[in-house]
């Protein structure tokens, strides 16, 4: 096991300035970039610079992932602009938007927050709240989770989520993780045998401070703001260390295999990276690590110390 150890902010540069809301980066198996993005659906990073904008979804593009095909998954975080937060694909050689899940048992999404997809093609999906947003902050904790199945069926996995955001598999695809925002951790849920979920647990430990617990301490200092635990996205790296999203820390962590807690990344006053949202591993021997904001025009990229787990798509 390589021991970790924090990521020298220094060796971080901007990728793909002039998105807008890149809240998620995928890099598909050619190692092309591509980075949601709220003025059309998904923009590629070229590699002169510039940006190659595809699609145009409306809404909010969250979190992103590629399926078996290399089509671009978005989970649309658009209930707080538009009032829907539907799951939707996009071809990127046609732009073609399709809507695969708008509505739940009659509801309609309103905060898809991630997708996740499968060794057998199936998307999986956390979906923060039903809204408003400042209800989920405060204690509604109607997060869940849904899959939607190569025939189209929608399966409701898990609920009373505390914020549910980023997902991700272990390597077997025996356990998914599930980042509870304002939880401040993250929680593991075994997938039984028939693609269930069981009882889920903490994976690891609290991961710092909740809004409520420092409500009466603002404005935040940076000190203090870096002792925010609000997780959101998170992802494995080959050695099956969890890197977690703090975003309210402008911080990214790791847990260990035996639940050490490492900071791999930390900008406290957050001059490049604010509001870090998602961790993306990608391009040669899987060492080019990018992370998401939504507040930043641009993605941070830095080399990783340790190789990111290939997604389905990259293997």
């Amino acid at each position: 096991m390589t021991a970790l150890k924090t990521v020298d902010m220094a060796l971080a540069s901007k990728v793909g300035v002039g998105v807008k809301r890149p809240e998620d980066v995928v890099v598909s198996k050619q190692g092309a970039i591509w980075m949601s993005d709220q003025n059309s659906a998904c923009a590629r990073a070229m590699p002169d610079g510039g940006l190659l904008r595809c699609g145009k979804t409306g809404g909010a593009p969250n979190g992103i992932n590629m399926d078996l095909e290399g089509r671009i998954i978005i989970a649309n975080f658009g209930g707080p602009d538009d009032g829907h937060g539907p799951l939707q694909r996009l071809d990127t050689r046609t732009g073609q938007i399709e809507n695969l899940v708008s509505e739940i048992n009659g509801r309609k999404l309103y905060g898809s927050n991630y997708p996740q997809v499968d060794s057998r093609g199936r998307i999986w999906c956390s979906h923060s709240t039903w809204g408003p947003v400042d209800a989920a902050f405060n204690g509604q904790n109607d997060g869940l989770i849904y899959r939607y199945e190569l025939d189209g069926k929608v399966t409701v996995l898990a609920e009373n989520i505390q914020m549910a955001n980023g997902i991700a598999f272990d390597q077997d695809e025996k356990n998914l993780f599930v980042c509870q925002t304002t939880g401040c951790d993250v929680l593991r849920y075994p997938i039984n045998g028939d693609g269930s979920l069981g009882k889920p647990a903490r994976y690891g430990p609290k991961l710092g401070l909740s809004g409520a617990e420092v409500q009466d301490r603002r404005p935040l200092t940076p000190e203090l703001r870096s002792q925010l635990g609000a997780t959101d996205g998170c992802g494995f790296d080959q050695e099956g260390n969890l890197w977690v999203t703090l975003v309210m820390a402008n911080k990214v962590i790791a847990i260990t295999p035996g639940g050490e807690v490492v900071t791999m990344l930390s900008d406290p006053a957050g001059k490049l990276m604010r509001m870090p949202t998602n961790v993306s591993w990608g391009g040669p021997g899987m060492r080019d690590l990018y992370i998401g904001s939504v507040v930043s025009d641009y993605v941070v990229h830095v080399p990783s110390p340790i190789p990111g787990m290939p997604l389905v798509h990259q293997r």
